[in-house]
């Protein structure tokens, strides 16, 4: 499993060498488990069934399916060796399944769902790249040249599968057409933040919330612009520094204990709420963004992506068990998962939806009473399989690989 990432970040620290090699193994044993092959898709998430003896181990239930997070899996999977990628998908390899996902596009309405099946069918070379970009254009406005807002981690999808879809194909369009998702991810920011917020303009959200972006809306932007910089000839200096800007805040802000945080407030590049902490964040979302702003020309943000995979096993939330026993671990390889997340158990995300809207009138508001009443000691027992997809697309890959 080791790559020239592994050795860059982690192959001189033993402890994190082997933890990475661990979560790496785990991502290729667990997805086919999340295959579903009578419908050639994957479920929606894999989740913890209580068991009815106290004690005994979970029963994992299958639910749903999601083309997006299929599409990720193709991402990822595709740079496994092909012997190792036909189990994941039923037999098929990455290319060959997303050829499955490209035929499926006509009835795709989502622009999110779109966009990541072109990317994976521009990485893995797939001949229908070309209708692919079509169901995406049918979505999308670029072509009129002012784009309508979007959610920002769907604009940013966009211009990542533009990126990668350059000097592929004759289709036209496609430069165009990144030209206008880059731009409209750079408008997207608030003011002089270097942050980003849940959508790239005004109409998608209520005003109280408008200022808040997740830690989704930081990476996956981040990463977009790092790609439009490094397939651009001749680079792109202001995509590349706004890239770096979201990155350095980001890395400014995580917790001592390695934690991404959730809810940022774009206009100040404040954390609005930290909760929930998410384990594709730590392993995986954060290092594929910030080792591709690396390997594009941006700073090295290494240790903190050292620091963030660390909280896999030393998850400071979970350090005291109920009752005094020993905390449950967020990976279990025996269940082919990792726990999907640290959160406060708060009903209806009161402590999120109280900092959201007093962040409006003060920047970086703490409610202490709520964070005691709900500390972050509840555990989400389920899995996904863009975890794993992201997870395997961060380690193993390259901006300089042949499949990019």
């Amino acid at each position: 499993m080791t790559t020239t990432r592994t050795k860059a970040v982690v192959a001189a620290e033993t402890d994190l060498s082997a933890l990475l090699d661990r979560l790496l193994r785990l991502a290729e044993t667990g997805l086919p488990a999340m295959y579903r092959p009578e419908r050639k898709t994957f479920v929606f998430t894999r989740a913890a069934v209580t068991p009815a003896v106290l004690g005994a181990e979970p029963r994992l239930e299958d639910r749903g399916e999601s083309v997006r997070y299929a599409a990720i899996t193709v991402l990822g999977a595709k740079l496994l060796p092909e012997d190792r990628q036909r189990p994941i998908f039923g037999g098929l390899t990455a290319a060959e399944y997303a050829g499955v996902l490209v035929e499926q596009l006509p009835g795709v309405g989502n622009l999110g769902d779109a966009a990541l099946v072109t990317w994976a069918a521009a990485d893995t070379r797939h001949p229908k790249l070309d209708d692919a970009l079509a169901r995406l254009a049918a979505l999308d406005d670029l072509d009129e040249g002012a784009a309508q807002p979007r959610y920002t981690v769907e604009a940013a999808w966009v211009l990542s599968a533009l990126c990668a879809a350059r000097g592929l194909t004759d289709a036209t369009g496609v430069e165009r057409r990144l030209q206008t998702a880059r731009d409209r991810l750079l408008r997207a920011r608030l003011g002089a933040g270097p942050l980003f917020p849940h959508a790239t303009g005004p109409g998608l959200l209520p005003w109280y919330r408008a200022h808040v972006g997740c830690f989704a809306d930081q990476t996956y932007p981040l990463q977009a612009l790092a790609r439009a910089h490094a397939s651009t000839e001749g680079g792109d200096p202001a995509a590349l520094a706004a890239a770096d800007a979201c990155a350095a805040r980001i890395c400014e802000l995580q917790g001592e204990g390695g934690q991404w945080w959730w809810h940022y407030d774009a206009r100040h590049g404040t954390v609005v709420e930290g909760y929930p902490v998410y384990s594709v964040h730590q392993h995986a979302m954060a290092p594929t963004a910030l080792l591709d702003l690396t390997e594009a020309g941006g700073a090295d943000h290494g240790e903190a992506i050292r620091r963030g995979l660390r909280w896999m096993t030393q998850v400071p939330e979970l350090r005291e068990a109920p009752g005094g026993g020993t905390p449950e671990p967020m990976i279990h390889d025996d269940l082919g998962v990792t726990w999907r997340k640290v959160f406060r158990g708060d009903p209806r995300k009161a402590v999120r939806a109280a900092r959201g809207v007093g962040s409006l009138l003060v920047p970086g508001l703490r409610l202490e009473p709520l964070e005691r009443l709900y500390p972050p000691v509840a555990l989400d027992r389920e899995c996904r399989p863009y975890e794993f997809g992201w997870m395997l697309h961060a380690w193993l890959g390259s901006l300089d690989s042949p499949e990019r």
